[in-house]
């Protein structure tokens, strides 16, 4: 019996196939990790964005922009890691 559970494009893979599709799956979960990773180091550098942002003078505030890098980039990782982890119906902890 065919496991349901599994999207009806994925119930006919061969094993090379699957592979691949594992691959594309831990790759996703890496980007997820990055993403919290990075989400994480732009809220501790946000502490520092704040003071750059009232005390630097002019339009020089280099901890607001690398504060506005992080935020993208763990938008970014999201985003790329939720599109290539699609389609896993089981929880790995790798």
């Amino acid at each position: 019996m065919a496991n349901t559970l599994l999207p009806i494009e994925e119930r006919n893979l061969t094993p090379d196939q699957v592979e691949l599709l594992d691959k594309r799956r831990r790759r996703g979960q890496l980007f997820l990790v990055l993403c919290l990773q990075t989400l994480i180091i732009g809220t501790l550098v946000t502490l520092w964005a704040g003071q750059d942002w009232t005390l630097s003078p002019g339009w020089i505030h280099p901890m607001v922009y690398w504060d506005a890098f992080m935020f993208t980039l763990s938008l970014v990782f999201g985003i790329v890691g939720m599109r290539l982890k699609r389609g896993s119906n089981e929880f790995i902890s790798y």
